[in-house]
């Protein structure tokens, strides 16, 4: 046990935690929902209830594709560009996809390197390209179950106050869809900048996100 969390901490810690706060996200909600539906004098509804409803499905989804743009974006935005003085961003000059024998695939690979990254043709050119197909999947799934999730709560609210439902596309192009999403986006676009920014200046020792603590601000590309 303690070998496995010594080498794999990091996932552990973040995993125990990620389902800590969807806990309590889904025991706080549940207990919001039912004093807003003792306050309009309907029924309550239990936690299983809840935690298969519109309304937390939404919230959780409206999350989750925020954050997964937020990767995806910095994943293909660290390709072509860099910050000076940032260990956020590789070297200057080496912006692009780098060389072949750079990024040690097909001859290049060594005896360890993965099975498809030692090949040339379809697996290498998927394989080279997976981490940002999958943080899009990702993200597109989200924000299509944030959309069918929305739509739903959205129309409850407006059989509720006797006016008409929306169709999918309709909710999509709606107000309330944007308003949610863009709230979410730009604190993650912040955050990223400022974590770019911050790290060129300021020192987290021992951190592989800040450089050394001696390096200069100037240094780029740099880690602890």
């Amino acid at each position: 046990m303690r070998s496995v969390w010594r080498e794999q901490g990091l996932a552990i810690f973040f995993g125990l935690i990620f389902l800590a706060a969807l806990i309590g996200q889904a025991l706080t909600g549940v207990a919001q929902y039912n004093n807003e539906q003792v306050t309009a004098g309907l029924e309550q509804i239990s936690l299983g209830q809840y935690v298969t409803s519109s309304s937390f499905a939404v919230d959780v989804a409206e999350n989750w594709q925020s954050e997964y743009l937020q990767f995806l974006l910095y994943i293909y935005a660290t390709v072509w560009l860099l910050q000076k003085g940032s260990p956020e961003s590789k070297p200057l000059g080496k912006q692009g996809r780098e060389s072949d024998k750079e990024q040690k695939v097909a001859e290049h690979a060594d005896e360890d390197s993965p099975h498809w990254a030692r090949t040339r043709g379809f697996r290498l050119a998927l394989y080279s390209r997976s981490l940002g197909i999958v943080m899009g999947l990702i993200f597109a799934c989200s924000w299509l179950a944030q959309s069918i999730a929305g739509r739903s709560g959205f129309n409850e609210q407006q059989l509720s106050q006797l006016q008409d439902p929306v169709s999918w596309l309709g909710y999509v192009v709606s107000s309330d869809f944007w308003n949610r999403t863009l709230q979410n986006w730009q604190s993650e676009f912040l955050a990223v900048g400022s974590m770019v920014v911050f790290s060129i200046y300021l020192r987290q020792r021992g951190s592989p996100e800040s450089k050394p603590v001696g390096t200069p601000h100037s240094a780029t590309g740099i880690e602890g």
